[in-house]
């Protein structure tokens, strides 16, 4: 534990990309399997399963200390994790003196932590949790913390890891980067399987890295040939692999997790497929010949079982995108054209109408293009995706083969009401914001946002916050509505959920309107109209 504590501080310390790979790598030259699969596993975000909430961590901690509850949260609102403010309080009111002991990373995550499933009462719970803390040095103790509440993260992205090992063991990215798709066990006979340079047999439902679109330059390409690119509608659903292997189908969503239970009719119908083959589209719910809400598509996820009213009234459709694999052989490298004349040819044996092959839509000039991308919305979709034809199918984002085109985002004015202090690096800044929009005279709150302000303006904002605080609800404060912000979203939906009747996708600040009074903000009503005009056009 100690040493992966050290990786951490060393990883979280630096923003330079070299150092986090030197790092990483360093670590893989020095460490013995069993503790590099777990490091490999708890950076890659596999261990997602919450062991204890964050509250109980609290409240066990509050037990044996003498700070009062009060002081503890505002050290909390300061530093913006339970985890860290635990850590730190306890550096400076150490625990009753016991041996620092330094057992083994894997021995923490296979035989130590899972004890907490045994325990019986919340007095056990306490001193187990106890015994840890006083054992472990204040990072450790930090480390502990966020995997027993299932919410490790640290600064190294999977492209970085992966540029780490393949740096350490000679081996492709590109290899390295599908032997870690998909879940695995942590275990030695894995890593040895990981790092080895032979080919190895695939697991049946291992996925293949999904390869994504960039933004589009669009002076860049203006000078392009448009005759070299083809154009598909960007749909707002889930990005998935369907994969038939082992007369078994597997469903993975780009979020690398294993969503086959959700989709039992995509299952079924993919079950004609014969073996040794992968698809990666999009996964919608779909009425008539149009998408539905992505809301429809919520109710289907994170469910282990799906019934018969969920299936009626949340009908899905797969749209397929590309062919990975074609009989049982790995065709990533053939051209975009090529891949797709095979998918095509091979759709036709199935006898559903649950799935189809994404319209290629051509254009002669950059004008058809921006005139393709403004018909998006009245398709139900939120752009294009440009693919040029002879691309190969890469790992994450490769700029020049595969391009985003959304429309503009629908935006509607409003006033910042509530505001509070971010996580991590932005624990000591407001830089969570709840806007508001006029409501029979009154102030109703309509979305949240996050992002959207550069360094500047969040100093600003927040040197503006903490003089205008109204109220204190906790971390949360109440500020004199009297900022006003442009507000763009990607889709907007009734919802009974929130007390404004509407919810609205992927909120986000577009400008800083210091030019617009409050009483000039848009009204609720507005936003209903915007809803109306958007259905309409659907």
């Amino acid at each position: 534990m100690k040493r992966f504590s050290q990786l951490f501080q060393q990883v979280d310390a630096t923003t330079s990309t070299n150092e986090k790979v030197r790092a990483l790598r360093q670590y893989f030259y020095d460490e013995i399997p069993e503790n590099a699969v777990w490091a490999i596993y708890l950076f890659l975000g596999k261990t997602r399963k919450r062991l204890i909430t964050s509250r109980v961590l609290r409240d066990v901690f509050l037990q044996i200390s003498d700070i009062p509850e009060w002081l503890f949260e505002d050290c909390y609102a300061h530093v913006g994790d339970s985890a860290e403010t635990i850590a730190l309080l306890l550096r400076h009111s150490p625990l009753e003196s016991q041996e620092k002991v330094d057992r083994p990373l894997h021995e923490w995550m296979e035989k130590v932590i899972p004890q907490v499933k045994t325990v019986q009462s919340e007095g056990e719970l306490r001193d187990l949790v106890v015994s840890w803390w006083a054992s472990l040095e204040d990072t450790e103790i930090f480390v502990l913390n966020k995997v027993l509440t299932g919410a490790f993260r640290v600064g190294v992205s999977e492209k970085l890891l992966v540029k780490a090992l393949s740096a350490e063991y000679n081996l492709p990215e590109s290899v390295l980067a599908h032997r870690l798709m998909g879940d695995f066990e942590p275990s030695i006979n894995f890593y040895r399987q990981l790092i080895q340079t032979d080919n190895e047999e695939l697991a049946p439902s291992q996925p293949y890295p999904f390869f994504l679109a960039s933004p589009l330059d669009e002076d860049r390409f203006q000078e392009e040939e448009p005759a070299r690119w083809q154009a598909e509608w960007k749909w707002d659903g889930i990005r998935a692999q369907i994969i038939k292997r082992a007369d078994e189908v597997f469903i993975w969503s780009r979020g690398e997790d294993l969503i086959t239970q959700q989709f039992p009719e995509l299952v079924e119908g993919f079950q004609l497929l014969p073996n040794g083959h992968v698809v990666d589209g999009e996964i919608l719910c779909w009425e008539g010949d149009r998408p539905m809400n992505f809301n429809a598509l919520q109710k289907r996820l994170g469910r282990k079982s799906v019934t018969k009213k969920l299936l009626a009234e949340n009908p899905v459709h797969f749209i397929a995108y590309d062919l990975l694999e074609h009989n049982s052989q790995d065709i990533r490298e053939k051209p975009l054209l090529e891949r797709r004349n095979l998918l095509a040819e091979l759709l036709t044996s199935l006898s559903t109408s649950l799935t189809t092959v994404s319209t290629s839509l051509s254009f002669s000039s950059f004008a058809d293009l921006q005139e393709l991308r403004e018909r998006s919305r009245q398709q139900g979709a939120e752009g294009l995706v440009i693919k040029a034809k002879d691309s190969p199918y890469r790992v994450g984002r490769k700029r020049g083969y595969w391009w985003k085109y959304k429309v503009n985002p629908m935006s509607l004015d409003a006033v910042l009401i509530y505001a509070q202090a971010g996580t991590g690096k932005r624990a000591n800044l407001f830089t969570d914001y709840t806007f508001a929009l006029w409501h029979n005279g009154e102030l109703v709150s309509f979305a949240k946002a996050y992002s959207g302000l550069d360094n500047d303006e969040i100093n600003e904002l927040d040197k503006w916050i903490r003089r205008h605080t109204i109220e204190k609800f906790g971390p949360v404060r109440s500020v004199e509505p009297i900022q006003v912000f442009e507000i763009g979203f990607e889709g907007i939906t009734e919802s009974k959920r929130h007390k404004s009747g509407i919810s609205v996708r992927f909120p986000r600040i577009l400008r800083w309107r210091k030019d617009k009074p409050v009483e000039e903000i848009d009204t609720l009503q507005t936003a209903f109209e915007l809803l109306k005009t958007i259905e309409q056009s659907n």
